[in-house]
């Protein structure tokens, strides 16, 4: 056993070391953030999720750590599933956003909608500068994201992301062979870097694991190219409430409402999101919508995904089962007693993906699912549901399993996007045994084949790349 130190002058110096970097996180969201900033779902902001990033860094962190205050316990090993920063928009938008802005710019009528200094700029002064070579890459903001990221954690687990386990590559760095989740992870590296020193990147592309999505034919097959199986997104598309948005926007933009697709709508809704999260500004989109505008297109993005990588659809989150056990397969290494001839196991893996990659697994854990699915038909009752992707699996959005060698054996913590979760059927524990934890999972440890759910062929057409 390793009695638990808290290693305060380590997280002291580490804090103060972050200030810059704070500082400069906090001066680039505190001018003029837009009222719907929290609305966006997965172009959602990490701080909109985590507000406590532009506070104080040391009492806010300290806090998440709850091993049993009964217990002398120690940190073993980190394993971090993490979405890449925030990014350029994927083609498919900067096209809307295009045809967006020439539709403005050619049958908008200065007549209609009032004077506001917003509208003027959205009318003539507002410039498409988004170009199709952007392509959902990695933005600076983007790797700031994973930099200060891997420095807060660093700064909590300095035993496991040190820079001896770092610099003599302890540490494993697995990532999606997409260029924003590359650049994320080389993104990360460097927060390592700037928080101990010189160190080589290295890391290893695995879609196998971290786009998992692609390869299990029965999602590809039964819902990523099955039409019906996003049936309530295009019923709520089309529905009352997104007819009320577009009917709005259409006025207020002295458009023709034939003209004003559900898409287009969505588009000048993203145009806000993208503008904050890669520029940090406060769009003259923005003052397109009001709270129940952006309520209802979040609605909207939360019913995509839940249909289409959650809870909807049971072969949604079977597809993860690969990245499930290798969880599982890394924490039982991480926590078996060995021999003292037997190599260290790693203390840490980092693993860099796609909110698709995120959104299954968490489902399959059992997480975020509501006792009433949401749907076209039950908007109104569903404002006070759990699954709100921009809560969950934001820009940079982070699960964490953190092992700790205690006196009565292995305990398990889970963090999402650094507050801790409780495991479903371990109510009430921070912190469980792992036996219970691998007890609770049982069913998906001893079955959740792979080959047997997706029938172990790759499927057709290529995925989605939207989140």
């Amino acid at each position: 056993m390793f009695p638990f130190l808290w290693p305060a002058h380590g997280l002291l110096l580490a804090a103060l070391s972050l200030a810059p970097t704070r500082l400069s996180c906090s001066s680039l969201a505190v001018p003029d953030i837009p009222h719907i900033a929290a609305y966006f779902g997965t172009k959602t902001r990490y701080e909109e999720v985590n507000p406590h990033l532009l506070r104080d860094f040391l009492s806010v962190n300290m806090s998440v750590l709850r091993p049993p205050s009964t217990e002398r316990c120690s940190p073993v090993h980190l394993t971090a599933v993490i979405r890449h920063g925030s990014r350029y928009p994927t083609v498919k938008n900067i096209r809307r956003i295009q045809r967006l802005s020439e539709l403005v710019r050619t049958e908008s009528s200065g007549s209609s909608g009032g004077s506001a200094a917003w509208l003027r700029d959205v009318r003539s002064r507002w410039e498409p500068w988004y170009t199709e070579d952007m392509d959902g890459r990695l933005v600076m903001k983007g790797r700031d994201d994973l930099r200060q990221l891997a420095r807060r954690l660093a700064a909590l687990f300095p035993s496991l992301l040190s820079e001896e386990n770092v610099s003599e590559r302890r540490v494993s760095f697995r990532t999606s062979s997409k260029h924003r989740c590359v650049s994320s992870v080389e993104a990360f590296q460097e927060g390592l870097q700037q928080h101990w020193g010189h160190h080589e990147y290295s890391h290893v592309e695995d879609d196998q694991l971290m786009r998992f999505f692609e390869h299990c034919r029965g999602y590809v097959e039964g819902v990523e190219n099955n039409r019906t199986a996003l049936l309530e997104v295009e019923k709520f598309k089309h529905g009352e409430e997104m007819e009320a948005v577009r009917r709005r926007m259409a006025e207020s933009l002295g458009l023709p409402l034939q003209r004003l697709t559900p898409e287009l709508v969505e588009a000048a809704f993203f145009l806000c999101s993208y503008e904050l999260s890669i520029k940090s500004i406060h769009s003259p989109w923005c003052f397109l919508f009001d709270e129940s505008d952006a309520k209802v297109l979040e609605y909207k993005s939360d019913l995509k995904q839940f249909w289409k990588r959650s809870h909807g659809h049971v072969i949604s989150s079977l597809s993860s089962c690969p990245l499930f056990h290798h969880i599982f397969r890394t924490l039982d290494k991480a926590g078996r007693p060995r021999r003292s001839t037997e190599a260290s196991p790693e203390p840490a893996s980092v693993l860099v993906g796609h909110a698709e990659t995120l959104l299954p697994l968490l489902s399959l854990l059992g997480l975020y699912k509501d006792q009433t699915p949401p749907t076209a038909s039950n908007y109104h009752s569903q404002h006070g549901r759990s699954f709100r992707s921009g809560r969950i699996v934001p820009y940079a959005a982070n699960l964490l399993f953190v092992l700790y060698d205690c006196q009565r054996g292995p305990r398990l913590q889970m963090l999402l996007n650094e507050a801790p979760l409780r495991f479903p059927g371990l109510p009430t524990e921070d912190t469980p045994l792992y036996r219970d934890v691998r007890a609770a999972y049982r069913h998906l440890l001893d079955g959740c084949d792979f080959q047997r759910e997706c029938e172990g062929r790759a499927g057709g057409r290529g995925p989605n790349t939207e989140l």
